[in-house]
Parts: C-alpha cells; sequence; structure tokens
C-alpha cells in the first residue's frame, strides 16, 4: 500500500522518538528528502504526494539505519563543515563543529604552507586551503582508508593543486620541510570516558576519538616531533577536550614553545591552544 509524504514523515518522526533521537522531526525530514534525492525545504510542499514501493523499502531501511544510531553522515554520505560539504565514511572522523573554531583560529593569521596531522576526511586542511586561495599543505595520517576519503573531498572542492597526502604515523614517514602553520585534533577522548558517549561516536573509528591511554599522549609525541617542521615563526594548534588545556600547555612549555595560549570557543569553553615555535640556537 502506498503512502503519502505526510503520513511518511510522520512514521519516520515516530520512529525515531522512539529510538530516543532528539531532534527526530528534522532528522524524519532529513532522511525522507534524502530517500526522495530531493531539498529538505521541499518535503513541506509536497505531502500529499506518495512514495512508491522502492522508495517506501529505501526508507524503512534508512531509518532502520539511524535507529541503530548510525551516525546521520554515514547515512547520507557527508557532513557540511565551514562552509562546505565533505565526504563522510565510517573510516574518519566524523567533522564536528566545535573543529571549526580550530579553522577559524588558523586562519587568523597569514600562512602559506600548512601541514595537517591526522586528516581524517581532510576537513580541517581543505577548509584553510579553500579560504587561503594561495597557499599549500600536506595532509597527513596513519589510514589509507582515511587519506582515500581526503583525496575525494580535495578533489570535489578542486584543492588537488595545492594539496599533497602522506601516510604516516604522526612525523615520522614525512619530508623534511618546513611549514609555517601546524594543525592537528588528535584522538584525545579518554576511553573511560569513550563509554559514555553518545551510541553513534561508537559507529566512528575507535583509533580517531582515543590513544587508549589519558588521552594526552598524541600531544606529547606531535609536540616532540614537529620541531623539524615548524617555520621559525611558525604556528602550532591544537583542537583540545574541555579540560585539556592546562596539561597541553604544560607540554609545550616543557618543549620550549613560545607565546602559548588557550583559547576559547562561542560558548567558553577551551577547545584550542596555539603556541608559536621555539626559538631557535644560535
Amino acid at each position: 500500500m502506498s503512502q503519502t509524504l505526510q503520513t511518511a514523515l510522520t512514521y519516520a518522526g515516530q520512529r525515531l522518538l522512539g529510538a530516543g533521537i532528539e531532534d527526530f522531526r528534522r532528522e524524519a525530514r532529513i532522511l525522507l528528502a534524502f530517500v526522495l534525492d530531493i531539498d529538505a525545504l521541499q518535503v513541506s510542499l509536497r505531502l500529499e504526494e506518495t512514495l512508491n514501493a522502492e522508495q517506501s523499502a529505501e526508507l524503512e531501511a534508512t531509518l532502520s539505519s539511524r535507529v541503530a544510531r548510525v551516525p546521520m553522515s554515514h547515512i547520507l554520505g557527508y557532513r557540511d563543515f565551514y562552509e562546505h560539504r565533505f565526504i563522510v565514511t565510517h573510516d574518519v572522523l566524523d567533522p564536528r563543529p566545535e573543529t571549526e573554531e580550530l579553522v577559524a583560529r588558523a586562519l587568523s593569521a597569514p600562512f602559506q604552507n600548512v601541514l595537517d596531522l591526522g586528516a581524517g576526511s581532510g576537513c580541517i586542511i581543505l577548509s584553510l586551503l579553500a579560504e587561503n586561495s594561495s597557499a599549500y599543505g600536506l595532509a597527513v595520517d596513519q589510514s589509507t582508508k582515511a587519506l582515500e576519503v581526503a583525496r575525494r573531498n580535495a578533489e570535489n572542492l578542486q584543492l588537488t593543486d595545492r594539496v599533497r597526502f602522506c601516510r604516516s604515523d604522526w612525523c615520522t614517514g614525512i619530508p623534511a620541510e618546513r611549514f609555517d602553520l601546524i594543525v592537528s585534533n588528535p584522538p584525545y577522548i579518554h576511553p573511560a570516558v569513550l563509554k559514555g558517549l553518545s551510541p553513534e561516536v561508537h559507529h566512528e573509528p575507535k583509533s580517531a576519538l582515543t590513544d587508549y591511554k589519558d588521552g594526552l599522549s598524541h600531544y606529547a609525541t606531535i609536540a616532540h616531533q614537529v620541531h623539524g617542521f615548524l617555520a621559525p615563526e611558525g604556528r602550532l594548534l591544537f583542537e583540545i577536550g574541555y579540560d585539556q588545556g592546562a596539561a597541553v600547555a604544560e607540554m609545550l612549555c616543557k618543549e620550549g614553545y613560545r607565546d602559548i595560549a588557550i583559547l576559547e570557543d562561542l560558548e567558553h569553553r577551551p577547545r584550542v591552544v596555539s603556541c608559536r615555535a621555539r626559538a631557535e640556537k644560535t
């Protein structure tokens, strides 16, 4: 039996509400639009239309995935981030709105070449290059599959001529060169905290979320390794967890970095730690 879009929308909302999804009305509309391959705003204008059997089956499959708490980005295949749409798969971290603060802070000063350590989908470095049309960059990740996603995003944004990709465990395998900007959003969630996060998080690669230690070990590794890759007046910026600012700042201080600052996001939570290269010995 065929159903109208109105009936399908109500049904989808009920399924999502029953699964404990708070924003069930908006998500129901987005998923229905996804199945119909239309803009979500058009759903309200077509409520009397009917779904065919194939569309109804696809909606059911899509709802089953979301009820199982598969992230919306994995179902839709993308996430909008800092003015651009990025391909997202289960092989990369789902870009978060909070990470836009790292991009904004990185853009607050000029740069010509940027290194992104743990690039994942490429959302950070590609957003930076899209905003700075004269800059070049190197995206580094230890995951081959993540780099494949980042390459696809670079192609979509027509940035392939300004970004290179390298598979490496942080700095251990990258070519010797200097960057005036290095950014990283390393896995920083404490493994004990990870267990209590939303079910959606557990569909993402664990290695992109936690260091399986104290949530701080990757900051220490990167801070120690990047000295030889940071230009004399270059900047290093990390995204951090809300309670990690002091610990990361202390690491950077011990490593000799200058102008260390803990920066807040729009909700006044510590979100980024920035610093400049340590003074070179004469």
